[in-house]
């Protein structure tokens, strides 16, 4: 099948700063492996993080000759950079990123309420979105299923739902308050669709995305110590998987993007399988398409629907009228895509830098066969061609 290529708006590149994590060259071409030409980096975890108008020059240098699909970027809103907010549009960025409980990286700080009620005004009349990880910390009420730092349970009790519907419900009245567009990251609680619902029913400009990892995967299903399948939020109970899966068909979440957050394979503590401390990320940006295709099929939803999901509806919330469709006067951004082989995950055929992910050995539905990049091959019988022909695209010199 001939699709349109698929736009991934949450991607963790990491570079420059942390490139032993990941980085430009490595994840644009697990990207064109997965069938995606655009992604839009994250703006924490490279060093600097993105959250200066420096910062984001720094990055478009490091990417220079390393694209081989096309890069925008998000900054960042921490307490205290409104200043930057406006160069940092005219230099590229889509929008801004902000957290609400401790992002995992000190010089990432989390934003409180009053932070958010001095940034939003200045997006809104700049007209680009606030994402939130929206994640309310407070105390847990009841006492954790088990003592044993392996144990996946204890992990999963420590970040509650509640919290994320705290902080959707906070995002959503800042919207009503504000007027700034806003756009909830990772959405994993089936707890917060009833807000997201009530805000579209009001008319707000609240939107929200789910992952594959949250789509495919199951709290019951994890194995103690199998630290891979840690993230944040974690993934939940079977029936919370169900409920996101309901509310991406009646439109309730707008898409699916992957969270691709990888890091060296040290930290994720795989030899402990201490889920305490080990980082909370899952690396899937090269598997998106693969791994929701095969929840779709078991659902029996069609092809098109994941296509809407994962390449035109990100694309239409980027503004990119050009992008997400096969017609006329569309970019040449395509995929020539097998939809029926089924095998088990190989890590050693991603292209990611570290193979790490919870996937490794599920069997996964689909094989992309060939990406084309505005109309020429960059992947090809499983392997990159031709050259690093991507663009940062956003700002000066876009």
């Amino acid at each position: 099948m001939l699709l349109p290529a698929l736009t991934d708006t949450h991607v963790h590149l990491n570079e420059p700063g942390r490139t032993a994590w990941e980085g430009f060259d490595t994840g644009t071409r697990a990207a064109a492996a997965g069938g995606v030409t655009r992604l839009v980096d994250m703006p924490l975890n490279c060093i600097p993080v993105t959250t200066t108008a420096e910062a984001l020059r720094r990055k478009r240098q490091a990417a220079e000759g390393q694209l081989w699909v096309d890069v925008s970027t998000w900054g960042g809103v921490i307490p205290g950079n409104d200043a930057e907010l406006r160069e940092m549009v005219a230099l590229g960025a889509l929008g801004f990123k902000a957290f609400l409980c401790p992002s995992g990286i000190d010089e990432f700080p989390a934003s409180t309420a009053d932070d958010l009620r001095r940034a939003m005004p200045i997006l809104r009349d700049l007209g680009v979105p606030l994402l939130v990880h929206a994640e309310l910390e407070g105390p847990l009420r009841d006492p954790a299923p088990s003592e044993d730092p392996r144990a996946y349970a204890r992990y999963l009790h420590s970040r509650p739902k509640e919290w994320e519907d705290r902080a959707v419900a906070l995002v959503a009245a800042l919207v009503a308050e504000t007027g700034c567009r806003a756009h909830i990251v990772h959405l994993s609680s089936d707890g917060a669709l009833a807000v997201v619902r009530e805000a579209h029913a009001r008319g707000l400009p609240l939107t929200a995305e789910t992952c594959p990892h949250y789509l495919g995967l199951a709290a019951e299903d994890v194995p103690d110590g199998d630290t891979a399948y840690k993230c944040a939020p974690p993934i939940r109970e079977r029936d919370n998987r169900e409920a996101l899966w309901q509310a991406l068909q009646d439109g309730t979440l707008a898409f699916v993007v992957t969270d691709h957050s990888p890091c060296l394979p040290a930290l994720k503590r795989l030899d402990t399988g201490d889920f305490g401390e080990a980082w909370g990320g899952i690396a899937s940006l090269q598997l998106g398409l693969r791994s929701v295709w095969t929840e779709a099929h078991r659902r029996g939803l069609p092809l098109e629907r994941v296509v809407g999901w994962m390449a035109e509806g990100p694309a239409r919330w980027l503004g990119l009228a050009d992008r997400g469709a096969v017609r006329p006067g569309a970019v040449a951004d395509l995929v020539r895509f097998r939809p029926d082989p089924v095998a088990p995950l190989d890590p050693a055929t991603l292209l990611h830098r570290h193979p790490t992910t919870p996937w490794a050995g599920r069997p996964l539905r689909g094989e992309v066969a060939a990406t084309w990049l505005r109309g020429e091959p960059v992947w090809a019988d499983g392997r990159i061609v031709g050259q690093a022909r991507g663009r940062f695209v956003g700002g000066e010199g876009a």
